[in-house]
């Protein structure tokens, strides 16, 4: 069997790097994209990241953790336009491309060898071509695998590329944290170093007794991850699919305890939604309709993406409380959450039970439960109304 030659590419801080980009005022200076001292933070420029700024922390940390931060609104339409001239420069290359995001994606290049050349100077191409056309720089990772390639291209950031061969496969991973595989979390972090094994190479030898007791029926698949075996292949042109939930309400509310009942609801619905097709979401939407009729939309990107309520629904609170603090005091008729961008746990659950099971260990028993006995047979209490509380 033929090696693969996979190239992940993932844009280097995409938001923030097309804000600098555009306005030179920026350049150099520690910048994140987002909503207001409500909201959250949806990308950072490098500068910002030096101060332990990352995506998806409330924007008050952030400047907390740096006065000087500066911030701009999101502009999603003029990004995905720009996501559009990339993904046209991907499609020259090979027509195997799995997005994953606006700013990430799969390229498949093993066919293209006879017509571009070796799976370097296709990567070497791509790069080319990004910053010639869009001023933006990517990095890159080629491996035989997807799992690989996404680690290689987080090993040389920004503008970056790696690649990793058969040949030097165990020298490039065996060093590397144990965290650099999707699908580790914090806790099982943890377990694995009360076993005294914190890296890829200790992982991949480490013994099954010592193993079981962290990934019990995923032992076997923890070690081929850690090996750098991944099967999957990249599925080009994945429909661009949502699954959501919303409710119009009889009489309109704005006092926030009543709308984040609503809202726990609703986004219980979407994610069980998510769970029972094995999917996760990569971008989070809310949708308000005032009582004037007038609608609004607001998204965040989730990365890794998700399908666990408890996450969702911080997320979800928070794009509202944004919302809400332009538009105090508002009305509101009808609320909403989608998700999109949806995967089949790339990230999430390769073979993690903490990931996959450990964290929405919730999740999975009040979907038993409601298969079982139906939808309103167990609700969390923070969802019920006062007079729902006996």
């Amino acid at each position: 069997m033929n090696e693969r030659k996979i190239l992940h590419v993932d844009m280097d801080a995409f938001y923030a790097s097309v804000e600098q980009r555009d306005n030179p005022e920026l350049r150099g200076k520690p910048l994140v994209v987002g909503g207001d001292n409500r909201g959250v933070v949806a990308a950072a420029s490098y500068e910002a990241r030096q101060f332990g700024i990352r995506s998806a922390m409330p924007m008050s940390e952030a400047r907390r953790r740096c006065p000087e931060l500066l911030r701009v609104a999101p502009r999603m339409s003029h990004y995905k336009s720009e996501s559009d001239k990339i993904f046209e420069i991907f499609r020259e290359h090979t027509p195997e491309v799995e997005g994953l995001s606006l700013d990430e994606a799969f390229l498949d290049v093993s066919g293209s060898l006879s017509l571009f050349g070796p799976e370097l100077g296709i990567a070497q191409r791509v790069k080319r071509r990004i910053r010639e056309e869009t001023g933006l720089t990517a990095s890159v990772g080629v491996a035989p695998s997807k799992l690989v390639a996404k680690i290689a291209s987080d090993l040389d950031k920004p503008d970056g590329l790696v690649v990793v061969t058969m040949e030097n496969m165990q020298e490039t991973l065996d060093p590397l944290p144990a965290a650099v595989i999707p699908g580790i979390g914090r806790e099982t972090l943890a377990r694995l170093a009360e076993a005294g094994i914190r890296t890829v190479g200790q992982l991949r030898v480490a013994p099954d007794r010592l193993l079981e007791p962290v990934f019990g029926r995923f032992t076997q698949r923890a070690r081929e991850r850690a090996s750098g075996i991944d099967h999957r292949p990249v599925i080009a042109e994945r429909a661009d699919k949502s699954i959501s939930a919303e409710e119009t309400f009889d009489t309109d509310l704005h006092r926030r305890p009543d709308l984040d009942r609503h809202l726990l609801r609703l986004t219980e619905r979407m994610a069980s939604r998510l769970r029972a097709r094995s999917l996760f979401a990569g971008t989070l939407q809310v949708k308000i309709r005032r009582a004037d009729f007038t609608t609004y939309t607001r998204q965040t990107v989730l990365n890794p993406p998700g399908n666990s309520t408890d996450q969702l629904y911080d997320l979800a609170r928070a794009l509202l409380s944004d919302w809400q603090g332009e538009f105090p005091g508002a009305r509101i008729r009808l609320l909403g959450v989608g998700g999109s961008k949806l995967s089949s746990g790339m990230q999430a659950d390769l073979f993690d039970s903490h990931a996959a099971e450990g964290s929405t260990a919730l999740d999975h028993a009040v979907d038993s439960i409601r298969e079982k006995f139906g939808t309103t047979s167990v609700s969390r209490a923070r969802s019920l109304d006062p007079d729902q509380i006996r």
